[in-house]
């Protein structure tokens, strides 16, 4: 927990110096269409995710569990929807379409990539590992609610061509994805906090000197939000130069959604993975799905509303090969998260969805 005492160096320095490239960029001292710009935007849109999450990481310490997954999700999911309307209003080609491939591949990326990570680091080490079962199959069923009626029913309704919804039933969808993702909240925090904590959480909560200080989490808080204005900021810079370099590269459209997915989810995968090593497979739990859920129930009804207000087609519904795999990988976390009992098998078995995954997003 030492490092959690104070802010390292290059927790502060990363906002500034994003700062700092922001201004340059708006002084005209620094050219859009140069390669300095582009490298130094990436490097501090890189940097900054990693202290955002950081000083997320501090806030959730003093907050204890599960308060502190929900708010790594919370803004790991505003980092999200930053770069997603930024990418929707700069009008780009198959702007519409980009909500779809992030969410799809946030869920892939989570319940195949990150899970079945964590699931092989924990069960390589600890062989076999436990979770409250109570928590992961109600988080399961709200990310499988989620899942279903914003990626594969809009590819079945008829009051709009193709697969999307129709004004009314996007601005609907997104209410109903913001009410599920409130009432998981509300379960988790209030209502059953319990089933979400690990069995030893109140013993290392109560230890002295394991939560940050009132001055670190004061910084931390004003440090995060800062870390966050850059990211959108950066993100709306790049979004022209990530779709040309994958059209460059020869790959799909919807591989920019595969990109701004695995960079927003990198340092929280980062973190479940270490909480997995450490035998806390439920707080590993709590921040992969936990994620996922919010990355539906908070980003889509933000691009539903950012779509109305543009008088724009949002595309939600994801093809028949992304139905199927949607389909196999709810299927298989049933299976993993049933029994309360996890061991590298399913690790494995998760890790094959997410490679094949994987390879229909380059090759589709």
């Amino acid at each position: 927990m030492a490092q959690h005492h104070k802010n390292p160096a290059w927790t502060w320095l990363a906002p500034v110096a994003a700062t700092v490239v922001l201004g340059l960029k708006a002084t005209g001292l620094l050219a859009d269409d140069a390669p300095a710009t582009f490298v130094l935007a990436a490097v501090a849109l890189g940097a900054n995710v990693f202290a955002a999450v950081h000083h997320a990481e501090i806030l959730a310490i003093k907050l204890g569990e599960p308060f502190g997954s929900i708010l790594l999700a919370v803004a790991v999911t505003v980092i999200e929807v930053g770069l997603i309307v930024s990418i929707m209003l700069s009008g780009a080609e198959n702007a519409g379409e980009v909500a779809r491939d992030t969410v799809f591949a946030a869920l892939m990326i989570v319940l195949n990539g990150v899970v079945g990570f964590c699931l092989l680091v924990g069960g390589q080490r600890h062989h076999e590992q436990t979770f409250q079962l109570q928590g992961a199959t109600s988080a399961l069923a709200v990310l499988g609610t989620l899942a279903t009626i914003t990626l594969i029913l809009p590819n079945f309704t008829l009051s709009a061509r193709g697969p999307s919804f129709s004004t009314i039933q996007v601005v609907v969808i997104g209410a109903v994805s913001l009410v599920l993702w409130a009432a998981f909240v509300f379960a988790q925090t209030i209502r059953h906090r319990a089933y979400f904590l690990d069995d030893d959480a109140a013993d290392i909560a109560a230890q002295p000197g394991a939560k940050p200080g009132d001055r670190v989490a004061a910084a931390s808080l004003g440090l995060l939000v800062v870390a966050l204005a850059s990211v959108v900021f950066l993100a709306k810079a790049l979004s022209a130069p990530l779709g040309q370099a994958i059209e460059d590269a020869g790959l799909p459209p919807g591989f920019v959604g595969v990109v701004i997915a695995a960079v927003v989810l990198l340092p929280e995968g980062i973190a479940a993975a270490k909480s997995a090593k450490n035998n806390k497979l439920q707080n590993s739990l709590n921040l992969a799905i936990g994620s996922a859920v919010a990355s539906i129930g908070l980003t889509v009804p933000v691009v539903a509303g950012v779509s109305v207000a543009m008088g724009t087609t949002l595309s939600l519904g994801v093809s028949a090969s992304g139905m199927v795999l949607v389909l196999l990988t709810l299927f298989a976390s049933t299976l993993t998260l049933g029994t309360g009992r996890t061991t590298i098998l399913q690790g494995i078995i998760h890790l094959t969805i997410f490679a094949v995954f994987l390879l229909i997003a380059m090759v589709p």
